[in-house]
Order: structure tokens, then sequence, then C-alpha cells
């Protein structure tokens, strides 16, 4: 069965064509799956009985199930473990700012890339999600939460530029003037550094803003964390990056991840600012999220102040990112893993 939320307007009018319809059919079509993010054809009144039905021989409209949602002390932030139409788990995180909402959404089914101080990688990755399937978290959550979303960010489970295409026509869908609209300045896209997804972004015309997860001031700490870095080189993810600004004119943020004892020394700091030698940045730190399997413990308070005030003696642009939802599992992978667990010894009773 294809998926309807996965078509494109131009996909649409072609696909009523072909079933005998006129092509504003196919406009109706993606106002009702985009515009009015319908969950079912039944919804669709003002379409012929006789073209719903050789619809439903066909396509599908993907959507997610809400199996559990947790929300933090402060209310700005929720949790929420959606069930897939073939029995997979994801997460999204919903994030309440005073520019707007925001929802960190997953690609994938878990994920193959193996870093050390992520949830996401435990159980390797299941598959890839669809186009309709990274727009039903955000359709489901603005549905819940009776909020419009205004940003997005790719950094849930799985690596966005592993999942390429899907990625791309998200974006263009999320973005399109018949869906939600939201600006593509307004959609981050986080990858480990798959330098030659890197560049194919180049030539796609978007003005996404780029984040490498990069974690590691040289290759070697990179490596002990991050099994991508045996493939890419730091150098050569820098100089992609530097390609990528001058292509598209968006500067790229470096996420940091401090992991106590790895890379957050004042000497890490330096190095890292080194590199970053006349680029257009942005390094955003973050404060560990603990994830019990991995055994990696955040940095000190005073260690993470330290460690931006050395990049900023350097004139780095760089913040600490606002800590949301410690309280509720909110770090990559970590609810789905628990569902999970409870699910292996309980199957008939799963508590979260």
């Amino acid at each position: 069965m294809k998926d309807l939320r996965s078509l494109t307007e131009q996909e649409m009018i072609e696909t009523a064509s072909a079933l005998g319809e006129k092509a504003f059919r196919g406009r109706q079509l993606f106002e009702w799956v985009h515009g009015k993010q319908a969950s079912s054809l039944e919804e669709m009144t003002n379409l012929p009985a006789k073209f719903r039905e050789k619809l439903k021989q066909d396509y599908i409209i993907s959507g997610v199930s809400i199996l559990k949602k947790q929300v933090s002390r402060k209310k700005d932030t929720a949790k929420y473990l959606f069930s897939l139409e073939d029995g997979n788990v994801i997460e999204s995180v919903w994030m309440k700012y005073r520019h707007g909402n925001s929802v960190c959404v997953s690609s994938q089914v878990g994920c193959r890339m193996g870093c050390t101080f992520c949830a996401s990688t435990l159980t390797g990755l299941a598959r890839n999600l669809t186009a309709g399937e990274m727009l039903s978290q955000v359709y489901e959550i603005q549905r819940e939460t009776g909020e419009r979303v205004s940003n997005i960010i790719v950094m849930g489970m799985g690596e966005p530029l592993d999942n390429y295409d899907n990625l791309i026509r998200f974006i263009r869908l999320l973005s399109c003037e018949g869906g939600l609209r939201i600006s593509q300045r307004n959609i981050t896209v986080s990858t480990c550094g798959l330098v030659p997804e890197i560049r194919r972004l180049m030539g796609e015309g978007l003005q996404i803003t780029l984040a490498i997860s990069l974690h590691a001031p040289n290759d070697e700490i990179r490596r002990q964390t991050m099994p991508i870095a045996k493939r890419y080189s730091m150098d050569e993810i820098m100089e992609a990056c530097r390609d990528y600004f001058q292509a598209t004119g968006r500067r790229v943020t470096f996420e940091y991840s401090m992991i106590r004892g790895v890379n957050d020394r004042e000497a890490h700091a330096e190095e890292l600012a080194r590199r970053c030698e006349g680029m257009n940045c942005h390094i955003n730190l973050i404060p560990l999220n603990e994830v019990r399997e991995r055994g990696n413990k955040r940095s000190r308070e005073e260690d993470i102040r330290r460690f931006k005030l050395t990049l900023e003696r350097y004139h780095k642009n760089v913040t600490i990112r606002r800590e949301m939802g410690s309280d509720i599992d909110a770090a990559c992978g970590q609810l789905r893993k628990k569902y999970l667990n409870q699910t292996e010894r309980n199957p008939e009773e799963v508590k979260l």
C-alpha cells in the first residue's frame, strides 16, 4: 500500500488522473491530507465516493498513535512515544519556547550509527520512516496539543541523512504552500557527519539549518564515541561544512555533548576553536542526558561554563543548550528502550 501522506500535490493530481478523475480532485485530496490533516478517506466528504473507494485499494494515510506522553515538571516539554501502523515504536519531543513551539522528530526506527552516548542505537536500525510517517509526528502533536508548531528539528531517533530521499520529501511537504508552510529557515537537520550526503544536500536549494553532531575536538576522541568517525575524518567534515556555507549561505551549527572526562577540558575547547577558525558557525554545548546503558557521565556545570568561556575568548559564537525534559526520558531513544525492555519482560502489561 502506498502512503498518501508521502505524496506531493503533483503526484496526487497524477493519481487522480490515473483513476479517471479531473486534476482538481488531486488538489482537493492534497488539501485534505496536508491542509486539513485528515486521518481517513471517510473525512473527505467533497470527494466522490467512487474515487475514495478506488484510493482505498492501493493507498493508506500513514498515522501514529500515542502510546505514552510524559510532560516535564515545568510543563515546557513533552515526550511522545508513538506506535506506527506496523507496530514499530518511535519518539518525538514537543518543546515550548517564547518564540513558538518546536517539535523534534524521528527519521528512523532505531539507528545504526552506534554513537556511545545515545540510546537510539542500542537496538540497531529496524527501518527508515516514510516522509508521511515523519509528518504524522508533527500533525499528531499539533492535534493533541491544539497549538501550532513553528519549528522542526530532525534530531530524534535515527540519522536523517541515512534516510536521505524521505528526509528531503518530508522537508518539501512540510514547507510547501498547501501544507503547514513552516519556513525552511525554521527547520534544522542534524547529522553525525555523512560527508557525501552533506555535499548532496548543498544542491537541493533548501534554506534549512544544518547541524553537525561533532561532540569532539579531534579524530581520536571522536572515534571513541562515534563509529562514523572511522569513515569520515573531522577535516573532511569541516571542509564539507565550509562548502555548505558557500553554497547555501546558511551558517552551520556544531552540536557538542559535554561528556565528563572525555571531551570537556579547557584544552579541548581551545582545539575546537582552532578547528573552527574562519568558519561562520555556531557551537551549541549540550549537557549530556545520561543513558544508563552507556555509562557516560554529564560534565560538571563549572566545566561546561569554563568550556564556553574558553570558546568565547577565541571569539566563537557559542551557547549552552537550555535543559528541557531531563525528568521525562527526553534523550533520544530512552523512552522507546524502556518500553521495549518492559515489553520483552511482560508483553501483556507494559507500564511506563
